[in-house]
């Protein structure tokens, strides 16, 4: 058995995790004068209740969970659910046989939230960035439509301010899946060499995370090519893997509904001077990062710390997007490491730290880190890469 195995934390939150996460909602939502919320996404739904499933996979059911300005939150899902559903800490489970196109829920949400529209209350839903309503918009149409009197305001806000900092419970699976992920990139060298096909090289990093005790491997790409590689969303080619390739494999493994996100480059039998010094940029730029995430810090400025360092070899600084993000129950969350976010930094979040350049003729580096915001500073979740671009 895998150190990881063996030393897998207890799956699963105690119910005073998930009624800590509602009572705090509760407080955000009475400074916004909200009567409750309505969730309809799995990761809003699995944070309050724990109802972890793949059937979201499913485009066919909705699901919602209402979260009231007191009590537990209240689920109104299909029947198909209501079993996996009794095991959580949710109580009063509204169902209906699904699907059912002409009335997939509509009544029972009706029915639930009659009474605040006719107290001319206000709800929330998630309307902001990086959200999605998972309901057809005719159906979310024909609800507020038939709930005159009840007004509609944006939670994105809440939702965030609550996600974005992790609880101890939440940092040591996220630790765990992490830990998981850097024994699987450890094993990179043992099955990646000069004729190996691109795509077996994905499917035996597949094959290694799950030995080593990942749930799952829902997001893996990468690339390589001679030199470099030139983008890193691609799936993976039949071509066989030269000496010369700059190869990366970034991956998004998950244990217990928890994330990793980080990548690791090598050479395969030799590296250039170019590509060598880009990792090296990359390497000092995420130290960089690494140094300024602290409590206080924002956004913008974590940002700002790693695209000085990049600028010594790139420096087309409005090309690379953001350098890195929020991690946790999504593979990306909120926030964003990029000149347009202000968010402060707080003690709990977990981020990735993700910069990149370009380089030569079209050629990219990306390099990552994961790492929990600790009040002295950063904490790294990840196996730090090795500082000079490693040779296989």
């Amino acid at each position: 058995m895998s150190d990881t195995k063996a030393n897998a934390p207890d799956r699963g939150f105690s119910e005073a995790e998930f009624a800590a996460r509602t009572a705090n909602a509760q407080a955000l939502m009475a400074k916004r004068g909200l009567a409750g919320m309505l969730l309809l996404t799995e990761p809003d739904v699995r944070y309050f209740s724990g109802f972890q499933t793949l059937f979201w996979q499913s485009p066919t059911r909705p699901w919602f969970l209402f979260v009231p300005a007191s009590g537990k939150p209240i689920a109104i899902i299909p029947e198909i659910g209501a079993a996996l559903m009794r095991q959580t800490w949710v109580e009063d489970i509204r169902t209906w046989s699904a699907p059912a196109p002409e009335d997939d829920g509509i009544s029972l949400l009706t029915e639930l939230l009659s009474p605040l529209a006719n107290a001319d209350a206000t709800i929330g839903v998630m309307k902001g960035h990086e959200t999605a309503l998972r309901m057809p918009l005719g159906d979310y149409e024909r609800l507020i439509a038939g709930l005159p009197g009840l007004t509609i305001a944006d939670a994105t806000g809440i939702l965030r301010d609550l996600r974005m900092v992790k609880s101890e419970a939440e940092i040591t699976k996220l630790r765990h899946i992490c830990a998981i992920g850097s024994q699987t990139f450890a094993r990179v060298p043992e099955f990646s060499q000069s004729g190996q096909p691109f795509e077996e090289v994905f499917r035996a990093f597949r094959r290694e995370a799950l030995a080593q005790g990942a749930d799952d491997v829902p997001y893996l790409v990468g690339g390589a090519d001679q030199g470099g590689y030139h983008d890193v969303i691609s799936p993976p080619t039949r071509r066989p893997l030269a000496t010369g390739d700059i190869m990366m494999l970034d991956t998004g493994a998950t244990w217990d509904g928890y994330f990793c996100d980080f990548d690791r480059n090598w050479a395969i039998g030799q590296a250039d001077d170019m590509s060598r010094r880009a990792y090296d940029v990359l390497w000092r730029a995420t130290e960089a990062g690494i140094a300024a995430a602290r409590p206080g810090t924002t956004c913008r400025e974590l940002f700002q710390a790693m695209q000085n360092v990049i600028c010594e070899l790139d420096n087309q600084g409005g090309d690379v997007g953001r350098l890195g993000h929020g991690l946790g129950m999504q593979l990306t969350e909120w926030p964003s490491h990029a000149a347009f976010d202000d968010t402060v930094i707080k003690e709990g979040m977990v981020l990735t730290l993700e910069p990149s350049l370009g380089y030569g003729d079209g050629r990219i580096m990306v390099h990552e880190e994961n790492i929990v915001v600790r009040t002295g500073g950063a904490e790294l979740l990840t196996t730090r890469a090795a500082p000079e671009l490693p040779v296989i």
